[in-house]
């Protein structure tokens, strides 16, 4: 018999297995009532939804999971529940298998049903979205129940959804503070069912939380528009005189320092909205949409409400990259002028530079000569002074002969000298650099 075999695994391996495997609702059969609460939470809230599993209704029973992320159990009654933990919401959703009359089970305020939403309500988090689904076994049964519920005939939404099944609601929030969706289950399976509704959930869920992004989008679009005029300034300045290079660099990295300040505060956001609603159009095409004649779709309801405000989010990102690009793009111009403009500095300085060292050349050169000059006229003035000498005592006839042909090697040899003396010095220059 061998030994088990065993493998040192990467700490997060589990969990990544975990994240591919579908979190599945219990089976859904009509009739059915389900509340869903979708809140949007801190990490300390997130931990605080965590510790809520600990007060949970007294006999309630947890399933065995490998992802703490995804609880699930159930509550006395045979109320099924899960909790869902995402990267800034919690999910929490109540199944009981029967209502009754017009008002459910769950809001009836006495019993497990009662007891199981005063805990739900109680969980830690900003309430995003509150959603009251009724499920009932046909059409028939459904449309007796639209009457109670005040659905509003201009914002009514229905349609077929999935393999037959049917979906009413006006997407309001009513007086209870729930959202309101009927659904007749027709001749659609358990299993189907559960699925069916699992991702028309998902797909409000990720209309919210895509349309989070809205209100950002709109509060910055008058920043975006006087950030815009700025740069729409700071072009018309490079052209006047009075303005200089600094001033226009100043301001216009001012305006860059703005555009990072607003892309720090909004990027999270728009990034965010941009994949859900992705989603959203996923799980559109999930459900399977089917137009019902004389109401709005799903579809249509998401063409016109939803897509025009991920758009206005798309065209604020579009909107701000452009302007930092614009705005880099005259930074980069404006420094370019600035650096062509000391590089012409610096070259009538360096001739100006070259005219004075070729001039200081003339002038040593002139002084060179001068003080060869100057040194062969004294050594020549020493040396008539002691031919004049020698002449008295030999009386010899050729005094002056002698002394020119001194002057001649006396001049010679003093320029040599200074010479020689000058290209030592310049030597010795060089070798020290």
């Amino acid at each position: 018999m061998t030994d088990k075999l065993i493998l040192k695994e990467h700490a997060q391996r589990r969990q990544f297995v975990s994240e591919m495997h579908l979190r599945r609702w219990p089976e859904i059969c009509a009739p059915t009532e389900i509340i869903q609460i979708l809140r949007l939470v801190s990490e300390q809230n997130d931990k605080l939804d965590q510790s809520a599993i600990g007060d949970l209704p007294t006999g309630s029973r947890l399933d065995e999971a490998d992802n703490s992320k995804h609880v699930s159990g159930t509550m006395p009654g045979g109320i099924a529940f899960t909790i869902e933990f995402h990267t800034e919401a919690s999910l929490v959703t109540l199944f009981a298998p029967t209502f009754a009359g017009k008002e459910t089970s769950f809001f009836g305020g006495e019993g497990a049903a009662g007891d199981a939403l005063a805990w739900a309500a109680r969980l830690p988090g900003d309430v995003l979205r509150a959603t009251r689904i009724t499920v009932v076994k046909n059409e028939a049964d459904g449309e007796k129940l639209l009457e109670n519920f005040n659905f509003r005939p201009d914002d009514l939404v229905s349609c077929r959804v999935g393999n037959g099944a049917r979906v009413w609601s006006d997407f309001r929030i009513g007086d209870d503070a729930f959202g309101r969706l009927v659904i007749a289950a027709n001749e659609v399976s358990c299993h189907e069912l559960s699925r069916l509704i699992q991702r028309l959930q998902e797909l409000g869920n990720y209309r919210n939380l895509a349309l989070l992004g809205l209100p950002a989008a709109q509060q910055s679009w008058p920043t975006l528009t006087n950030l815009e005029q700025q740069l729409v300034s700071l072009a018309s300045d490079v052209s006047k005189p009075e303005i200089s290079d600094d001033q226009l660099l100043d301001r216009v990295s001012e305006l860059s320092m703005e555009l990072i300040q607003l892309s720090t505060a909004t990027s999270y956001r728009m990034s965010a909205t941009t994949a859900y609603a992705r989603l959203v159009e996923e799980r559109l095409a999930d459900v399977d949409v089917v137009s019902i004649a004389g109401f709005l779709s799903l579809e249509d309801f998401t063409q016109r409400r939803f897509r025009p405000a991920v758009r206005t989010c798309a065209a604020h990102t579009s909107r701000e990259a452009e302007l930092s690009l614009r705005a880099e793009r005259f930074a980069s111009l404006l420094r370019t002028r600035i650096e062509t403009r000391i590089e012409n500095q610096n070259a009538r300085l360096l001739l100006s530079m070259e005219k004075s060292s070729t001039l200081q050349l003339r002038l040593q050169q002139l002084v060179e000569g001068l003080s060869v000059v100057a040194l062969s006229y004294y050594v020549i003035g020493l040396i008539g002074y002691a031919t004049k000498g020698i002449g008295i005592v030999s009386s010899s006839p050729h005094y002056e002969l002698v002394l020119s042909l001194f002057t001649i090697i006396v001049v010679f040899g003093v320029w040599r000298i200074v010479h020689v003396a000058k290209q030592t010095l310049f030597k010795a220059a060089e070798s020290k650099h």
